[in-house]
């Protein structure tokens, strides 16, 4: 990592280091601490159920006898299985066929190929939309912009497309093209990007103006705690005039990552509490690496922040670790785990509610920032007025006296 004496390129941040392009959608990721074991295809079914499936096998008999073109049996298959998922009315919840599965199985890894975008759902059109684009990817270069709206892969209507089949149209073998259509606004704008093989730093750090450090994370993979301690180091932060973590963007990750990452700035207690149907609970106490900052703090999220982001970040504000500054986050405050199938495919399902320490379940609500800062960049150029917003906070009497050693 470089250490820079100067804010430099960073004021137009969003840096589109989000880059939360490792996972590519937004807030689908907050898994439990491992991925089911295979699912169990040959268990024998209660008589009742044996009877409520009847009608989907006399379909299948139907269409294998009468209909008149020939299905594979695969196509079916996936069908049934999507149609299933489909009516628990849950966006968390869902099958995904072996090719998406593999892929979004891969992007943990921070390397894949593509063109560099983090895309969401639109709650009220259900139109796929870009909300950040990584640095000098392949998106960025052809032009196209955070608020672009998907509206054809290859001349295939994106209308009907759920994010992870869009994800999986938009992949493929680096160096090769894919046309996109964009809508922004009224227009529609037509871009053919070369896919590039994208390698995705976890955390980029560096020093600011007001000897101000400040560390970005990307994604709650298996080794983002070790990331920020080397980075904590190399900056010395205790040693600095405050520290400004980055979560913008950051569409989550694995919940043993986000635990461990809470741990870091959290001394002891609960982390967060997993709350199942059956009214069980389960709770994620702090793991002992408190990384004893003594600084003051910010932590900057967004509307990108989601699921593992916003466990954290509720903990932080819960506890009052920091000041948090920027925009209301997603609101996802579920738990889903990811499980294989024997076609290769796989499932991910929602198992449970997370609530933060003071039992906030922030679930279509988001976590709010302590000092709201609305940003909405029209270009890369913009200076980034929540990041300015951070450092003007902490060069102010008021974040010294924000400083807190957290319980």
């Amino acid at each position: 990592m470089m250490i820079k004496r100067a804010l430099s390129g960073r004021m137009q941040h969003l840096s589109m280091i989000a880059v939360v392009v490792i996972v590519f959608f937004v807030g689908f990721t907050l898994g439990s601490e491992q991925s089911v074991g295979a699912a169990q295809g040959n268990r024998v079914l209660a008589p009742e159920a044996q009877e409520a499936f009847s009608p989907l096998f006399e379909a299948y008999n139907m269409i294998e006898r009468d209909y008149i073109d020939d299905v594979p049996l695969d196509v079916l298959v996936d069908g049934a299985l999507t149609g299933m998922f489909e009516a628990l009315g849950d966006e968390y919840s869902g099958y995904m066929d072996p090719e998406v599965y593999a892929m979004l199985n891969s992007d943990l890894e921070g390397e894949f190929n593509g063109i560099g975008v983090v895309i969401r759902t639109r709650e009220d059109t259900n139109e796929i939309e870009v909300v950040s684009l990584l640095n000098g990817a392949p998106a960025q270069a052809a032009g196209v912009l955070p608020g672009d709206v998907f509206a054809e892969v290859d001349g295939v209507n994106t209308l009907d497309m759920d994010q992870s089949e869009l994800a999986a149209r938009v992949r493929g073998l680096e160096g090769t093209a894919v046309n996109i259509t964009m809508r922004r606004g009224e227009e529609l704008i037509e871009f053919e990007i070369v896919r590039a093989r994208i390698t995705v730093p976890n955390v980029e750090a560096e020093l600011l103006e007001g000897d101000v450090a400040y560390i970005t994370l990307n994604q709650f993979s298996s080794s983002a705690r070790a990331d920020l301690t080397a980075a904590f180091d190399e900056l010395d932060v205790n040693n600095r005039a405050g520290l400004i973590v980055d979560f913008r963007n950051n569409p989550g990750g694995l919940l043993t990552a986000a635990v461990d990452v809470g741990s870091l700035f959290i001394e002891s207690g609960p982390i967060v509490i997993e709350e199942f149907g059956d009214g069980r609970e389960r709770i994620f106490e702090a793991t002992g690496d408190y990384a004893d900052i003594r600084v003051p703090m910010v932590l900057l999220v967004n509307a990108g922040s989601a699921s593992a982001s916003e466990l954290v970040a509720g903990a932080i504000q819960d506890l009052g670790v920091a000041t948090i500054i920027g925009e209301t986050t997603l609101g996802k405050g579920t738990v889903q785990t990811w499980s294989p199938l024997s076609n290769g495919g796989g499932i991910r399902l929602t198992i449970a509610r997370w609530l933060t320490p003071n039992r906030r379940w922030i679930h279509e609500a988001g976590v709010t920032p302590d000092i709201f800062i609305e940003w909405t960049p029209a270009s890369f150029d913009d200076p980034d007025l929540q990041l300015q917003a951070a450092l003007d906070f902490l060069l102010t009497p008021e974040a010294e006296a924000a400083a807190v050693v957290a319980p």
